[in-house]
Parts: C-alpha cells; sequence; structure tokens
C-alpha cells in the first residue's frame, strides 16, 4: 500500500502561492514593499522666490542712519573752512598797512563810535521828553531851538566856544593845512576858524577849501592869509591832539617838509568869526 505524500516547507507551491517561488527563492515580498520611486529633483532654494530679471542686478545697499549723519558733519566742516579762508582773504588788506595807518583808523573809529553814542543818547532824551504827555510842546520848541543852533554852528552861521586846541602851523603850504582840518575833523572837531598873521579869520566849514597864494601864505575860501596859522577847534582835546602825532600824521609830514606844528590844549576855546548863510539855489527838503 502505497503511503502519502509527504508535505512540507520543502515541498511545491504553498497554499494560496502561485507557484513561482517554489524554488529556493527569496521569500515573497509584499507588491506593496517593493513600490520604490527615484527621488525628486529638488528645487534651488537659492533662487526661489526672485525674478529672473533680479539674478543679475547688484543689491543695493541703503546707508545707515549714522553714515548719513557723517555725511551732513563732513559737508559742514567744508562749508566752514571755506568761509574761513575767504574770511582770512578779505583780512588781508589791514595786515599789510603801515603800522602809524592802523593807529590813525582806530583813533578815527573810536572817536567817531563816542561822538555817535553821544548823539545816540541826546536822540533818546528828546524822545522821551516828545512823548511825554507835560511839557510836550514846550519841549518841542525846546528842541528845535537846540537844533537850530547845531545847525547854525555846522554851517557857521554862529559863534561858538567849548574845549579844544590852538594849533599853530609855521612854515606849511595849502597841503599841511587841509591835512589837520580833515584829521581833525576825523578826531571829533566840530567847530573851526583859522587866523592869519596878517588879521584875517576865516570860518571853516564842510565846502571850505585852501590853495598856495602867488606871493606867499594861502587863499582859505577866498580869502588870503599869511603865516604863521593859528587854527581853533572845539572838540575833545587829548583825542584831537594824538590823531595829530600819529606816526606819519599831520606833525611828522609838516616836520619834513620843513614846518612845524605845535599844540595847546585849551578849557574854552572861542570861535567868533561867522559865515553868512548860503542860498541853496537847487536843493529843497522833501517835507
Amino acid at each position: 500500500m502505497d503511503s502519502p505524500e509527504a508535505s512540507g516547507p520543502g515541498s511545491g507551491g504553498a497554499p494560496g502561492g502561485d507557484g513561482s517561488g517554489g524554488s529556493g527563492g527569496a521569500p515573497a515580498v509584499p507588491n506593496g514593499d517593493l513600490d520604490l520611486e527615484a527621488p525628486e529633483e529638488s528645487p534651488d532654494l537659492s533662487i526661489s522666490g526672485k525674478p529672473e530679471g533680479d539674478l543679475d542686478r547688484p543689491r543695493i545697499r541703503r546707508p545707515a542712519p549714522a553714515g548719513t549723519l557723517i555725511w551732513v558733519l563732513l559737508a559742514l566742516l567744508g562749508f566752514t573752512l571755506v568761509v574761513q579762508l575767504r574770511s582770512n582773504d578779505a583780512d588781508d588788506g589791514l595786515a599789510a598797512t603801515r603800522q602809524e595807518d592802523l593807529v590813525r583808523i582806530l583813533s578815527d573809529l573810536e572817536s567817531e563810535d563816542s561822538r555817535l553814542l553821544a548823539q545816540i543818547q541826546e536822540l533818546e532824551q528828546s524822545k522821551q521828553q516828545l512823548n511825554s504827555e507835560v511839557g510836550g510842546r514846550e519841549a518841542a520848541v525846546a528842541e528845535a531851538e537846540r537844533r537850530s543852533q547845531e545847525l547854525g554852528l555846522l554851517a557857521g552861521t554862529v559863534s561858538g566856544r567849548g574845549p579844544g586846541l590852538d594849533i599853530t602851523l609855521s612854515d606849511v603850504g595849502a597841503s599841511d593845512v587841509l591835512n589837520t582840518v580833515q584829521e581833525l575833523r576825523g578826531a571829533g572837531g566840530e567847530v573851526m576858524q583859522l587866523n592869519g598873521a596878517n588879521g584875517t579869520a576865516v570860518r571853516l566849514v564842510a565846502s571850505s577849501f585852501f590853495v598856495d597864494a602867488s606871493g606867499g601864505g594861502i587863499i582859505a575860501d577866498g580869502e588870503h592869509l599869511s603865516g604863521p596859522f593859528h587854527l581853533l577847534v572845539i572838540g575833545p582835546a587829548s583825542t584831537m591832539s594824538t590823531a595829530l602825532q600819529i606816526p606819519g600824521g599831520v606833525v611828522a609830514s609838516a616836520k619834513s617838509d620843513g614846518g612845524s606844528v605845535t599844540m595847546d590844549s585849551r578849557s574854552l576855546v572861542e570861535v567868533t568869526a561867522v559865515r553868512k548863510a548860503a542860498a541853496l539855489r537847487y536843493a529843497r527838503p522833501v517835507s
């Protein structure tokens, strides 16, 4: 009696199998585990999100606020240097001026400053008086009279007195007299009178002129005066004396030409020569 066929793992076909793997091969693997796909290429993240046109453009970095402040400060520093250099160039004119000229310029400026300050004080006082309700009319009349007297002194139509200098000019010409008068005006001289040795006196005003006379002496405002001359001037004696004696000034110039200028300070100088009021032909007041 034939024995039944043994069955086991080594026998052909497992239950439910297809018989293809019955011979010594690897055990069957489910189809789900063999579904292996090649990995996809990952996109280039370095260029993601940027348009193609931006690839060739260099990235522009905005300056930091601190950098902007530094540039502004540098620009201001450059502007300051330019202004300083131009200011130094403008001062070169005085740098080349002689010492005696600088002293004369300084003396003239100080005298002019003192005179202007005095005028400011007088005008402020007059303004206060005119603005006051009590005595306003009387103050206005008094101010008009005072101004009339001052204008008369400047025009040479009234006499004057006050502190000043008595100046003697010997062996000098018309140019020396003119330089003396101009220097005195710059130093604060207000009222002047020129006396000649022949007894002729001329009141000096803004329009006065001087010419050398053919027979000696000078012609002052059409009048002949012989030397030596006495020049009476009312004003600050110390300031005017200093102005005349600066190096290279009136005294030094007259001495170099063979003449001399001497000064005598006086507490009271009287100017008595007067002129007739000139009739204006063309000028008229605005008001």
